[in-house]
């Protein structure tokens, strides 16, 4: 289980805590998936701890539980949705330049048409 940190200011938290409403796709006591509300795809998911946890560069060791439940959760969420066979396309944006807005750790799950690389 993850530790039970929640920041106020958060918009994932106060989602992860039922105070925003959103289109929640899968959750468990670990981790929240919904639906992005600016889709780069038809299929376009969010995937979050529920304990506020920083981006990918505030990460340490102790932390590796996190980051593997994140990509394992997307695996079970592409599985259910059956995309994983078509294929999906995993994000973790770090940081402004990289299009990260909301600095709670979070995974993009992409897929519903062919992705193209771009950059």
């Amino acid at each position: 289980m993850l530790k039970s940190i929640i920041v106020e200011s958060c918009i994932f938290c106060k989602i992860a805590n039922k105070e925003i409403s959103s289109e929640i796709v899968s959750e468990d006591e670990n981790f929240v998936v919904f639906k992005d509300i600016n889709p780069k795809a038809p299929i376009h998911f969010l995937i979050i701890p529920k304990a506020h946890i920083g981006p990918v560069n505030t990460l340490k060791a102790e932390d590796k539980d996190i980051a593997g439940g994140l990509v394992l959760k997307a695996k079970e969420v592409a599985e259910k949705i059956g995309v994983s066979g078509s294929g999906y396309r995993l994000i973790f944006n770090v940081g402004k330049d990289a299009g990260m807005e909301v600095d709670h750790l979070h995974l993009h799950l992409l897929a519903g048409k062919p992705l193209k690389f771009e950059s």
